[in-house]
């Protein structure tokens, strides 16, 4: 995968990154199910009213984890995309569990089937231990050996976050709808997800 593969549109991605692989040490999914946000276009992103220091990392370039903290309680994780300067970014609603399966469950212990693990935003943070210690990560950095960062460093997340591609292509004709739990731009139909997947978090 390359950095310019990131660098359109928000609506142009989004569906893009939909069965792209994300990986952390040795848990890993599948993505199912994404929202596409596009700053000063889109009254419900986090940059629709410009730069601030929570938002810096929207602004590029693509490639980057963009990580946030809702709710008091849960981390979620966005791939910043579009040219840089432009703040755009994919929410990652839904994974499909494919690896380090009992290492989520040891997280998730509430979920009691496995499509509960990952079918949601906060969800695939925890299974995956995601936190505001990966805002700014590169995505597209080299895949580590579990438990290590560049440069030798222990990571006590069993390495850096990182988006793959496996050869496994988006779906050709992804289900599209409108955008869970914001409260502006309601009607813009911005959510992607792979069709009769029983990982997404919404049909």
């Amino acid at each position: 995968m390359q950095r310019s593969d990131l660098e359109g549109a928000p609506l142009a991605v989004a569906p893009w990154l939909l069965n792209k692989v994300l990986v952390r040490g040795e848990r890993s999914g599948r993505i199912v199910e994404v929202e596409a946000y596009h700053g000063a276009n889109d009254a419900a992103s986090h940059a629709y009213r410009g730069p601030t220091p929570r938002t810096a990392v929207m602004f590029g370039p693509p490639g980057f984890l963009y990580v946030y903290f809702t709710y008091g309680m849960h981390w979620c994780a966005n791939v910043v995309c579009g040219p840089k300067g432009e703040a755009a970014a994919v929410l990652i609603r839904a994974l499909a569990p494919m690896g380090g399966l009992a290492a989520m469950r040891a997280v998730r212990p509430a979920a009691r089937l496995e499509r509960d693990l990952c079918n949601g935003p906060a969800k695939l943070c925890q299974a995956l231990g995601i936190t505001g210690q990966d805002n700014g990560v590169d995505l597209l950095g080299p895949v580590c050996p579990p438990g290590r960062v560049p440069g030798g460093a222990r990571s006590r997340d069993q390495g850096p976050v990182r988006l793959v591609d496996d050869g496994t292509p988006p779906p050709r004709r992804p289900g599209r709808g409108t955008r869970i739990g914001i409260k502006e731009a309601t009607d813009k139909r911005w959510r992607f997800w792979v069709p009769g997947s029983p990982y997404v978090s919404r049909p």
